[in-house]
């Protein structure tokens, strides 16, 4: 039997983002957060379990990030990170940062301000770093599906693939959006970083031939334990080169899968 197994942002859905510089103030839609991430290898992607649009807009803006996620027990993952962390370790680490709720709230303002057809709420969260202390950016981000996207699936199932997704983003979100491709819930492996893809990746290989989709560098490790690696293109991003290395083969739109034999 066979199984693909989908990253989610920027290979599932088009994905929008707005990023807040804490250091700078400036709030930009042009970065990844995955390379400001591997830019520093201190840096870790947290993601908050909880509704940007609902929760965190309506909190108090003037509370800690910390304060917040205390006081009002919210769970959280590490999404991407080149350290394994604990989580408690890591709650520890930021309780002295004065990185605020409004830090947050600008950059859900950012993303609506932009007028962004928002299909999937990917979610909140933020970049730290683990030497300092420090929460050094902000993030917000959801996105639209690619309209190709129903048809690969519906197709794939025509063919008798099995389909999984594997995604760092927020688990809720992740289930949404299995309602939207029309998979069970339990196919879908929400806030899963690098290892976790990769371990996922080698569970499925016990029972079926597996094809892994991505687009980032927090898919290397899925990709290459893949029997086959498909890089992504279709957000229209910089990608770094170790992720085509990491590649059997690139595609410009999703539906290009549908040609590869595995």
């Amino acid at each position: 039997m066979k199984s693909v197994v989908f990253d989610n942002s920027g290979t599932l859905i088009k994905r929008y983002r707005a990023i807040k510089n804490l250091k700078t103030g400036t709030i930009c839609d042009d970065i990844s957060s995955i390379d400001i991430v591997d830019y520093d290898i201190n840096r870790a992607l947290v993601v908050l379990q909880t509704d940007p649009s609902k929760c965190i807009i309506n909190a108090k803006s003037d509370q800690t990030i910390h304060h917040f996620i205390k006081n009002n027990k919210v769970k959280f993952d590490v999404s991407y990170s080149a350290h394994g962390i604990d989580k408690a370790d890591l709650l520890e680490i930021i309780k002295e940062d004065n990185a605020m709720v409004s830090d947050i709230q600008d950059t859900i303002k950012a993303v609506i301000k932009k007028s962004y057809n928002v299909q999937i709420c990917s979610g909140s969260g933020f970049i730290m770093n683990l030497d300092l202390g420090k929460i050094e950016f902000t993030i917000t981000a959801g996105g639209k599906i690619f309209k190709e996207v129903p048809a690969v699936i519906k197709e794939l199932k025509n063919r008798g693939i099995k389909i999984y997704v594997a995604s760092g983003d927020r688990t809720r979100s992740l289930e949404e959006l299995a309602k939207f491709i029309n998979i069970p819930k339990e196919n879908v492996f929400g806030t899963a970083d690098s290892r976790r893809k990769r371990e996922i990746v080698k569970e499925l290989k016990k029972n079926f031939k597996v094809m892994m989709v991505g687009n980032s560098a927090n898919d290397i490790l899925a990709i290459e334990e893949a029997d086959v690696g498909v890089l992504t293109l279709q957000q229209k991003e910089d990608v770094p080169q170790k992720v085509y290395d990491a590649a059997d083969f690139v595609v410009k739109n999703i539906k290009e899968i549908l040609d590869i034999i595995f």
